[in-house]
């Protein structure tokens, strides 16, 4: 830690953090909402209380961050995976046959 401080290197290491978590949480939207439908939203949830959590409990301020952008990223997870199932609605993205939608009924 004394490295990233002594060379003002904390605040990169956070964003870097930041971009790979997001980058992260995308494809597992997709992947979630694919195999499990919407009904995964409580994962998102209860993911993202045990990261801020931890993020509450840690000491570092580094690690903090991370854990931090990683719960709050889980929320928003949450209502992406709502989204997603829209898009794939709209054949954006594609369907898995072996699940039934809710909007199958309405068209």
């Amino acid at each position: 830690m004394d490295f990233l401080n002594d060379h003002h290197l904390t605040g990169l290491l956070i964003g870097l953090a930041t971009f790979l978590v997001i980058g992260l949480f995308h494809p597992l939207v997709i992947k979630a909402e694919y195999h499990l439908g919407t009904r995964c939203w409580w994962m998102f949830l209860a993911l993202g209380v045990a990261l801020l959590a931890l993020s509450v409990l840690s000491s570092n301020v580094l690690l903090q961050a991370v854990l931090g952008v990683a719960g709050f990223s889980s929320f928003w997870s949450i209502l992406e995976v709502f989204h997603q199932q829209e898009r794939v609605r709209k054949g954006w993205f594609p369907r898995n046959p072996r699940r039934h939608y809710p909007f199958d009924n309405k068209e």
